[in-house]
């Protein structure tokens, strides 16, 4: 295989070599299609900037991105980035103001740290819901520009994100009217009948986002849109942060890499910032159901709870998009990269085979670290993520559905809004000695791992959810170990489960059909143990409430999960 040398300080009028590499990735593009695909492009140390989406289809097939010096000690931090530095501030009364023109951000980073948006808790005054927004008796909002209403908790599992059309005075009210088609949206999909309370529509705002009168934290941002092609980016500085030395970074860019219909294609070493995911400031919004899942409209269905209670679903979601995705490819690596400073999801996986996703960490996400859709043989392993869900609280860390023989072993996912590791629908799913800590610490109902729907239509076929270890799942309402929604062709063993609020539920709606816990520890029986269904086998189950005891008993256990150092 050739090799290919590209740099931030590099020409792409160069040969591309080690001492005088090219400038550009497009350009390392065409030297490896010149090969015939077989070579290896090594990115030097920086910042490697994209003005479009770097895209690889079947032409590239073979080729393999990595950092200099991958696999040494002298391995260079390349990054790849969709930002755009921003500068030219003034300053007024403390905040930095800076002109963007058309650039619309919904995040931003400040020396590598991300800011997050101004807002305030809720809607001022006495408010009340309508079909088309709201009403209060509060005039505050009539200097809002811009805002976007965030509502935490619709479901206990969804938080959607809404705009505001119009805000005026009619008589003595304040008038709010959203904008559609998202509120509609949002006004069919959410209704619900439980413990004897009708909910109809998104409920009242439990914040509202990005309006200058907003900034009175340090460290948080917004943007005036009040004039289109004329926006201004406002900062309200962290003590010691100076204009002129500070580097800001708004993500421009919705896509820095995209592989579609290439074989063995690789990326190791490799850290993908700086991207974001405009749409949910839009008039659509983003209405949130389940996971990284949202609706776009369409038939939506009751699931029954009985006695009368039920809850509303969409038959169909779409999935937040990744920053960096693969399309349809088969056999592709993904290997020790970093994926950070994102709007939506870091990696997505959809269609194609044989993707493998090992050693990669995930950290900063507005959305979730990685999902894999439809895949076949997909492997996902030995990867950190923290610190993810930022923006969209439903991420999950590691998501998988409709995909067969898929493997999640070995990951360590901490510090997430809502599930860990989610398995929908699909056939022989594999999840595998992970260790989930931190879930669920915003959002509720769910579980560091999370199974729903069938998993195959044999045993042969089916799930196993074998040798992990979920502790600290946050929430006041939660599962550890969660096999839901008509879950079916599961064998959850030997796993450990300890300091959740319950550590599984055995009874759940549509029923479990074909699942067997057996040889799992809890620090608490799992509700419905002394009653299962008919289609749950449940045996051999060891309760050690004492936590001592528990973790002497699972030391071998504890010992295999997790991500596993070399």
């Amino acid at each position: 295989m050739i090799q290919i040398y590209v740099s931030p300080s590099g020409d792409d009028s160069a040969p591309g070599t080690e001492d005088r590499p090219f400038a550009t990735l497009e350009r390392a593009r065409a030297a490896a299609r010149e090969a015939g695909g077989k070579a290896v492009v090594h990115l030097g140390g920086g910042v490697h900037v994209l003005n479009r989406p770097f895209e690889l289809g079947e032409a590239d097939s073979g080729t393999v991105y990595q950092a200099a010096g991958h696999g040494t000690s002298g391995q260079e931090e390349a990054v790849i980035s969709g930002g755009r530095e921003i500068a030219g501030w003034r300053v007024r009364d403390g905040v930095w103001l800076a002109d963007v023109g058309g650039l619309d951000i919904r995040q931003l980073y400040v020396n590598g740290r991300r800011a997050s948006r101004a807002a305030v808790p809720g809607l001022p005054g006495t408010v009340t819901a309508t079909e088309t927004g709201y009403v209060t008796d509060s005039p505050e909002p009539l200097t809002w520009q811009n805002v976007e209403f965030v509502h935490r908790g619709v479901y206990p599992w969804t938080e959607a994100r809404l705009q505001v059309a119009r805000i005026a005075r009619e008589g003595d009210s304040t008038v709010i009217t959203m904008a559609q088609p998202g509120f509609g949206w949002a006004y069919e999909l959410y209704r619900s009948v439980y413990e004897g309370h009708t909910s109809i529509g998104p409920g009242l705002p439990t914040s509202v986002e990005n309006d200058p009168s907003f900034l009175r934290e340090p460290g948080t941002f917004v943007l005036d849109r009040s004039r289109p092609g004329r926006h201004v980016l406002m900062y309200l500085p962290l003590p010691g942060e100076e204009p002129g030395s500070a580097r800001v970074v708004a993500p421009v860019l919705e896509t820095l890499v995209r592989v579609a219909g290439a074989r063995d294609v690789a990326f190791r070493g490799l850290v993908f910032a700086e991207a974001t995911w405009t749409r949910p400031g839009r008039p659509e919004g983003f209405v949130h159901y389940h996971g990284s899942g949202f609706y776009e409209g369409g038939p939506v269905e009751r699931a029954e709870l009985g006695e009368g209670a039920y809850v509303t679903y969409p038959l169909s979601s779409v999935t937040i998009p990744a920053c960096v995705e693969f399309v349809d490819a088969g056999g592709a690596e993904v290997e020790g990269c970093r994926f950070t400073r994102l709007g939506a999801t870091g990696l997505g996986v959809s269609g194609g085979e044989g993707v493998t996703v090992s050693g990669c960490e995930f950290d900063t996400l507005s959305g979730g670290g990685v999902t894999m859709n439809g895949t076949r043989g997909g492997v996902i392993e030995d990867n950190r993520v923290r610190g993810i869900g930022l923006e969209f609280s439903g991420s999950p860390g590691i998501a998988v559905t409709g995909t067969r023989g898929c493997v999640v072993a070995h990951n360590e996912v901490t510090d997430v809004p809502h599930c860990g590791i989610v398995a929908g629908p699909g056939e022989g799913t594999r999840i595998l000695r992970n260790l989930t800590a931190g879930t669920m610490q915003v959002l509720a109902d769910g579980g560091g791992v999370y199974l729903s729907g069938p998993q195959g239509d044999s045993a042969e076929t089916g799930a196993v959810v074998r040798g992990n270890v979920i502790k600290d799942t946050r929430t006041p309402y939660n599962f550890g170990l969660y096999t839901d929604y008509g879950a079916s062709w599961v064998l959850v063993e030997e796993n450990v489960v300890m300091r959740a609020d319950n550590t599984a539920v055995l009874h759940v709606g549509p029923p479990l059909e074909n699942v067997t816990y057996r040889g799992n520890f809890w620090d608490a029986d799992p509700i419905g143990h002394d009653d299962p269904p008919s289609g749950v086998t449940y045996e051999e189950n060891v309760t050690i409430a004492d936590e001592d005891a528990l973790a002497a008993a699972t030391r071998e256990i504890r010992g295999r999960a997790g991500v596993r150092r070399s």
